[in-house]
């Protein structure tokens, strides 16, 4: 049966090549001051700062900058965002970059107008009832953070991860400009694609959820992903494979292909506590988990779902449903090797030392997962199996 749902999409994207003309305009509606939030200078090297600062230029937009965000949002990054956007007056943040600026800069404005612990607002012991305006310019293709009121924060002191939600942290407006991506690196186009891929697994491997107009968009956007990820890892600069990558990871979590679902959860679960205990890339992590909770997983009561899966999204043809679906698992497994993303825990210097502390991290009830409820020693098999 397919699930009830609201759904409101309230941000305006500004989508091609030269898209960062509307900037300004976009700007001036929320006011004149702006703290811009990015990483680690990359958008120095390739000539997106210098477009940024001419639409303030052009609009007379005075700007505090907040750079040095890390892969893993830190919770002290965000006071300090929250500190200068109380001291300069701020009207209006700007994250440009990827999913790690936009969490980042999302999470500040939330914590704008609480007087408290921002880790009150990730762990959801506070509600969000209020945030400053916020906009982006993207410069990766991965998390969808662009088109969604989501974000991932990491409290290093207690070493969580956690991703949070709420209504009020949509982005007013998001630039999407796919020659912004051409320089991006093999590894982070990859990381892009891994990310995109599982914000799909998340919805479409759901238990029982008969949404089929939901599960069809999943399965066109994930051949979309396969078919222009191998493009773009050749070809940087096509911007058939950027564009088609760029609007894929938006739409892969903007609400469009998982209504009527269930959050699996597994995979996002179990990562968040790999990466707040090593405080790895989340992608890196995604594309080591995916295919083995694929294997532990598939029964006879969801083989249908894993062969649809196989036959929809890496053609795979042949009557038996259990092999069908096994070959499409491989196929995940292989098409993530072709990109050079780690598969085991050991490529990345991952032992078995710290995994209760990772499994403790991923539960917060007595099961995780929804296709098959597993248990803390489900998990730690399939940690094994992935060493």
């Amino acid at each position: 049966m397919m699930k009830s749902f609201n759904m409101y999409i309230p941000t305006r994207v500004y989508f091609g090549e030269g898209a960062i003309k509307d900037l300004n305009i976009e700007i001036k509606k929320y006011g004149n001051r702006v703290l811009m939030v990015y990483g680690h200078g990359s958008i120095k090297r390739n000539g997106i700062y210098e477009d940024v600062m001419a639409a303030f230029e052009l609009g007379d937009i005075t700007y505090v900058e907040l750079s040095g965000v890390d892969v893993n949002p830190r919770l002290v990054t965000v006071n300090e965002g929250v500190r200068l956007c109380l001291s300069e007056g701020i009207d209006l943040i700007l994250a440009v970059g990827g999913g790690s600026a936009i969490d980042c800069a999302k999470a500040i404005a939330a914590s704008v107008y609480y007087a408290g612990d921002p880790w009150e607002l990730v762990t959801y012991k506070t509600k969000i009832q209020k945030a400053m305006p916020l906009g982006v310019v993207l410069t990766l293709s991965a998390t969808g953070s662009e088109l969604n009121g989501n974000a991932v924060i990491s409290n290093m002191q207690l070493k969580e991860k956690r991703g949070f939600s709420s209504e009020w942290m949509w982005p007013k407006f998001s630039i999407l400009d796919p020659t912004y991506t051409y320089t991006v690196s093999q590894h982070q186009t990859a990381c892009g694609i891994v990310d995109t891929l599982t914000h799909l697994y998340e919805f479409y491997f759901s238990a029982k959820d008969e949404a089929e107009l939901s599960d069809a968009m999943s399965e066109a956007v994930m051949a979309t992903v396969i078919k222009y990820g191998k493009k773009a890892m050749t070809e940087p600069d096509n911007y058939e494979a950027r564009s088609n990558l760029m609007w894929a990871s938006a739409v892969a979590l903007s609400g469009m292909t998982n209504r009527g679902k269930t959050f699996e959860g597994f995979n996002h679960a179990v990562e968040h506590g790999l990466s707040a205990i090593y405080d790895i890339t989340h992608a890196d992590g995604l594309a080591i988990l995916a295919p083995y909770w694929m294997e532990y997983v598939l029964d006879e009561k969801n083989v249908i779902r894993f062969a649809r899966f196989a036959r929809k999204v890496w053609g795979i043809v042949g009557e038996d449903d259990m092999k069908v679906a096994k070959k499409g698992i491989e196929r995940t497994r292989r098409y993530y090797e072709y990109l050079e993303m780690p598969s085991k825990l050991s490529h990345l210097k991952i032992d078995d030392a710290r995994f209760d502390e990772v499994i403790d991290h991923a539960f917060l009830g007595e099961t995780v997962g929804h296709l098959k409820a597993l248990r803390k020693q489900d998990v730690r098999r399939i940690l094994e199996a992935a060493l």
